[in-house]
């Protein structure tokens, strides 16, 4: 959700926290602030709206420093104002706070410390952290006991930083919220110090363009960081080693380039994605993955998959996969397994998929599902993510950085992951790939190119012209193409704000029918497979009025011509096609939001990483 900075040791602290914001902001863009230690006191600078009204805030100010911290909101106590933005201080704005999470227990301790005189100025769970921290500094405590007593008395979920203006450093922690800790050991020429510049942030691409080296804070760890180095403790205090590791995304890959969103530029990124996710797991006729072992999967007699949202549908199409090979698949919505999970039964693997790692809902299943006793496996995009670290096994995606809040690469990743993990867990399993193997992998070889002609020679920009204006839009498909259906109906309403719902296309006749009419274009996701049913829910609709636009390969003709129109996409094996109807889908939700001048990469309402339950 929101999303932090800090910079510790630049000359320019302010520079590097907007660049971080500016990184950061399909995290939260109801507000930004920031507040920076220059030895004479803490200052902050903190408004509603964009950081690049920030920026303009800032241009007229003079902020200096070289310690300081940084944040994007999104909102979940108040409103989006002034006073709600972060940093948040203390009574005597000796201090300053930035917050992403929920504290669960902030209404208790906000009475507690009413009750002690401190007075608050926002509305936020989060301002009850700068006034702990100054009644523990009032007991005589110094700033980092002070510190770790406020944390200590926190409930929920939370990644926190503090800077103070008696001490030349940050301090922050994490507990079920990203932090993750970049450092430049001495390269940056800008450094105040020939020791280091450090950077704390809620995701790598905050300062990926200042260093590439990054340690991962696990929950629990309490960090200060200083112009002169940083130490790593556990909650009470104890010294804990954690390794730095580089990551392999380049600065480029998190710039927009020549593209005027990060969304149509990951779009167009999804042939390399693709090809990322399948190099090196799909040679001479085997699917093999480099994080699991020969067997990994003999004992598994079902596959249970918690996700959310588009990793939701991706796990969808996961599960057909597997169900199609004979092993007993079902997904649950994340936020409902963590409350109501099924029973346990051996030989039963539940796996979490989430792009981000961070997913508060699928971490929450996954660590039901392994206080249950089952085995746990995380699909999932960033190296060193909670859900990487906390699960069993984990299996990446390859799908690079993705900073559009509507994921597009990232499902075509999941879901190429999920293929290729059906056909290892059914060799496994039965002793062999499904019969239809060979075909598949050759295909998914060949999907890049696929896609690539897709996008190339897509009509989707007209098609989104012609019935821009419509009362609603409904999305149908079976099999695989069900999960293509839910995932471009929530694009469309992700971006465009305009209504849309996605079915099962045998299920329009059970009381979604009632809805259609002329103004309501319906579009139909073929396959090649279950071919006669859509086409019956074809007719159904159409002798309501409503036009049909098909999503289809070249060679299921029938379907074309029942249709009013048709977004074409290359033949492929039946279970890739699906696949290729997405891109048509995710550029007709692309063109219609730009038609509708709707904010593309920042959503209303909506952030990129959900951290919060």
């Amino acid at each position: 959700m929101c999303g932090i900075t800090a910079a510790v040791g630049a000359d320019d602290a302010v520079s590097r926290l907007l660049t971080g914001l500016e990184n950061l902001e399909y995290r939260g863009y109801d507000s930004a602030g920031v507040a920076v230690a220059n030895g004479n006191g803490v200052e902050v600078i903190k408004r509603e709206g964009q950081v690049d009204e920030l920026v303009d805030l800032l241009s007229s100010a003079s902020v200096g420093g070289h310690v300081g911290l940084g944040h994007t909101r999104w909102s979940t106590h108040g409103p989006p104002t002034n006073a709600n933005a972060h940093p948040h201080t203390d009574c005597s704005g000796e201090l300053a706070v930035v917050h992403n999470g929920i504290i669960e227990n902030h209404a208790e301790l906000r009475d507690r410390l009413r009750g002690a005189g401190h007075t608050f100025t926002s509305d936020t769970d989060t301002e009850v952290v700068p006034h702990l921290v100054e009644e523990y500094l009032a007991d005589g405590a110094g700033v980092e006991a002070a510190f770790r007593r406020a944390v200590a008395d926190l409930s929920g979920s939370y990644a926190i930083a503090l800077v103070h203006e008696d001490e030349d450093a940050v301090y922050a922690t994490r507990q079920g919220s990203p932090l993750v800790f970049g450092v430049d050991e001495g390269t940056d020429p800008q450094s105040a110090s020939p020791g280091a510049t450090y950077y704390l942030a809620s995701d790598v691409p905050a300062f990926l363009e200042f260093t590439d080296d990054v340690v991962y804070l696990e929950d629990g760890d309490v960090v200060r960081v200083a112009p002169d180095g940083y130490d790593i403790t556990d909650p009470e205090g104890t010294a804990v080693e954690r390794p730095v590791e580089s990551v392999e995304w380049s600065p480029d890959d998190v710039e927009k380039g020549t593209f005027d969103h990060y969304m149509r530029k990951e779009i167009d990124e999804q042939p390399t994605a693709i090809a990322q996710a399948v190099r090196g797991r799909a040679e001479d006729g085997r699917v093999a993955f480099e994080s699991l072992s020969d067997g990994a999967f003999a004992d598994v007699e079902r596959v249970q998959f918690v996700a959310c949202g588009t990793s939701y549908h991706a796990a969808l199409y996961g599960a057909q996969l597997l169900r199609d090979r004979g092993i007993p698949a079902r997904v649950f919505l994340a936020s409902e397994y963590a409350t109501t999970a099924p029973p346990a039964d051996d030989g039963t693997i539940l796996v979490g998929v989430t792009q981000s790692g961070e997913t508060a809902d699928t971490l929450a299943a996954l660590r039901r599902g392994r206080s249950e006793g089952l085995r746990t496996m995380a699909v999932t995009n960033v190296v060193g993510s909670t859900a990487a670290r906390e699960c069993d096994e984990t299996v990446f995606i390859r799908a690079g950085p993705e900073i559009g809040v509507a994921a597009t690469k990232t499902f075509s990743s999941q879901v190429v992951t999920l293929t290729l993990l059906a056909e290892r867990i059914r060799r496994d399993v039965v002793g062999s790939h499904s019969e239809t193997a060979p075909e598949l992998l050759d295909a998914l070889s060949e999907l890049p190119s696929a896609v690539g002609s897709t996008l190339a020679d897509s009509s989707a920009e007209s098609v989104a012209e012609r019935y821009g204006d419509s009362d609603a839009y409904f999305f149908i498909g079976r099999g695989t193409a069900h999960p293509v259906a839910l995932e471009g109906a929530l694009k469309l309403k992700e971006i465009s704000y305009e209504h849309a719902e996605g079915f099962p296309a045998g299920e329009l006749k059970h009381g979604p029918l009632a809805l259609v009419t002329p103004n309501t274009p319906v579009f139909a996701v073929a396959t090649g497979a279950h071919t006669e049913k859509l086409l019956g829910s074809i007719e159904e609709v159409s002798a309501r009025g409503a036009p049909v636009i098909a999503v289809a390969p070249r060679s299921e003709q029938a379907v074309a011509e029942a249709a009013d129109d048709v977004l074409w996409v290359p033949d492929s094996h039946p279970e890739l096609v699906g696949l290729l109807a997405n891109v048509q889908l995710q550029l007709l939700s692309y063109h219609t939001a730009t038609l509708l001048d709707r904010p593309v990469d920042k959503p209303r309402n909506l952030a990129k990483s959900v951290t919060v339950e």
